[in-house]
């Protein structure tokens, strides 16, 4: 009973919320002329020289790479504390896991502006503030990952008498290194499209400019910027993907999608390299010396060498952001006054307009919960080889969502307010729309992962493929794309709070006019309505999502 209501609740509440903020086909349509006339106005573009968008290029990579180190670090132990099978007792692990949700509830907006007020304008406020709120992410899917090992090795170690430490790193580490490296990338990813609009706040970078092209009007220099940084999340998006297949992914399935790739061609050639050999244990008789660590091969060769670039390049991005150089503005002391101008948290007298504006936020995160929903699912259906009708439209659907993943929706979102006006009806498409690019990946991959056999038994039996589709392939996904839907009214709830620094609606405009203001008891008090409210919606996603089991 309660999983139909809320199967059925949260729907009705993403109507509800599009009814209630006006989003409708008239609301686009009244907006035509102004988009055409922004149009007008931006063109031709202003592109800023070639040295300052390598320079603040620069500096957005060294910032976002150093974050998701930093996050990396940090979420390690944290998510062998909160693991139930390597947890030091009940009260690490809650504290642990404590530790995590608050990464995860607390706004990475809200610890830039704390940190920019410590430390002052640079590159560090926005490595900490990614890098702490990345944890929230990381450490649960680490956590995760370290539960779901097999417990053999580590209880082989245990017997032969190895204690804690050496049981995690031979025993636990081997085994989730890959879903380590491969979520850290993905982190990656998303820190790009973070970083843009930790600008607003004063983080160097390619955000900044383009705040501050936007603040003076000069739209054909912001758009510029904006594409900057859509180039670069496809360019981070691409590398990323391919790193993550080359160093985990299935060898032959990647090399037969990606021939002609550098990665693919080194592969080959090491493959040629080191044929394989019989083993040569026995041959050599039992008084020949057993080698009892791995060889120097081709294969290890080329793993060396990307560990090797990854060490260069956290040396460029630590170099290259300055963070060595920054420190407490004012010292400890200039530390302590500023974190007084944030405890106790206040009102100002505004508390009924805070209370209507996380309303507000609410409803924009439903109401584009509620459109990307319908819209990735059937492109999400498309992308997935076991549905698409042939390979161009997969291929055409697959690239059709990689490159609205690569979109941030702050740049969808300054568009929309040119566009509609200010307020939650550009923040609610702009959220809308990017959730395809998230939500159509995760639903592909969950139609692709559906059992065959069930698909197979149809069509021998002459089903048609819309029929194979709505029988075999749909409803096995179904509690999967539930949760992945629930997933992203999480995300979408954090993200309607972030946009509304551009104009997109919601406490987010109120959170910039207090910064802006200095009322910074206001901030505080903004950062715990959020952290509540978001803490209450992935309660109900958990509850959901246990009810769907």
């Amino acid at each position: 009973m309660l999983t139909a209501v809320l199967l059925v609740g949260l729907p009705a509440a993403g109507i509800w919320s599009l009814v209630d903020l006006r989003v409708n086909v008239a609301t686009l349509i009244d907006g035509y002329a102004n988009g055409v006339r922004f149009v007008q106005r931006i063109w031709p573009l202003e592109p800023p020289p070639l040295d300052e968008v390598l320079r603040h290029v620069g500096l957005t990579l060294s910032a976002v790479v150093l974050a998701t180190v930093l996050s990396v670090c940090l979420s390690i132990p944290l998510a062998f504390w909160a693991a139930s099978n390597t947890k030091r007792g009940e009260g690490s692990r809650l504290a642990a896991r404590s530790v995590i949700v608050a990464a995860r509830a607390v706004p990475d907006l809200v610890m830039a502006i704390v940190f920019v007020r410590l430390f002052g304008l640079g590159v560090l406020p926005g490595v900490l503030a990614m890098g702490l709120h990345s944890i929230g992410m990381v450490g649960k899917l680490y956590a995760d990952a370290v539960e779901q090992i097999d417990e053999g090795p580590r209880e082989a170690l245990r017997a032969a008498g190895a204690g804690r430490a050496q049981q995690l790193l031979a025993g636990v580490l081997p085994q989730v290194l890959p879903a380590f490296v491969a979520v850290a990338l993905h982190r990656l990813d998303i820190n790009i499209r973070v970083s843009a609009i930790l600008g607003y706040v004063g983080v160097l970078g390619v955000g900044m400019e383009m705040s501050h092209a936007f603040a003076r009007l000069d739209f054909g220099l912001g758009i510029s910027w904006a594409l900057i940084l859509v180039v670069l999340c496809v360019v981070v998006e691409l590398l990323s993907t391919a790193l993550r297949r080359a160093l985990l992914g299935d060898s032959a399935e990647f090399d037969r999608h990606n021939r002609h790739t550098l990665v693919s061609v080194v592969r080959r050639r090491v493959a040629r390299a080191e044929p394989d050999r019989p083993r040569a244990t026995a041959a050599r008789g039992s008084a020949a010396p057993v080698r009892v660590t791995p060889g120097w091969t081709a294969r290890r060769l080329l793993r060396t060498a990307y560990w090797a670039v990854f060490a260069a390049g956290l040396v460029w991005a630590v170099q290259a952001s300055g963070v060595l150089a920054s420190g407490l503005s004012g010292g400890v002391g200039g530390a302590v006054r500023t974190v007084g101008l944030f405890w106790p948290p206040g009102a100002a007298g505004v508390l009924p307009q805070l209370v209507e504006a996380m309303v507000v936020t609410v409803q924009i995160a439903l109401g584009a919960t509620l459109i990307g929903a319908v819209l990735a699912l059937p492109v999400g259906s498309m992308a997935a080889r076991n549905v698409a009708p042939n390979r161009w439209v997969y291929l055409i659907c697959r690239g059709f969502v990689l490159a609205v993943r690569g979109l941030p929706e702050l740049v969808l979102a300054i568009v929309l307010v040119v566009i509609v006006g200010l307020g939650p009806v550009a923040g609610t498409l702009a959220l809308g729309v990017g959730a395809i690019g998230l939500l159509g990946k995760l639903v592909a991959d969950s139609l692709e992962e559906v059992d065959p056999g069930p698909r197979d038994a149809l069509r021998a039996s002459g089903a048609s493929r819309l029929q194979t589709y709505f029988t075999a392939i749909l409803p096995l996904s179904a509690p999967a794309i539930v949760g992945h839907v629930l997933y992203q009214l999480d995300v979408n709830v954090r993200a309607a709070t972030l946009l509304g620094i551009v104009g997109g609606g919601g406490i987010g405009y109120m959170l910039l006019q207090a910064t802006r203001t200095r009322e910074y008891e206001v901030v505080t008090l903004i950062m715990l309505i959020t952290f509540g409210v978001v803490l209450v919606v992935e309660g109900l996603a958990m509850l959901l999502r246990r009810l769907l089991r």
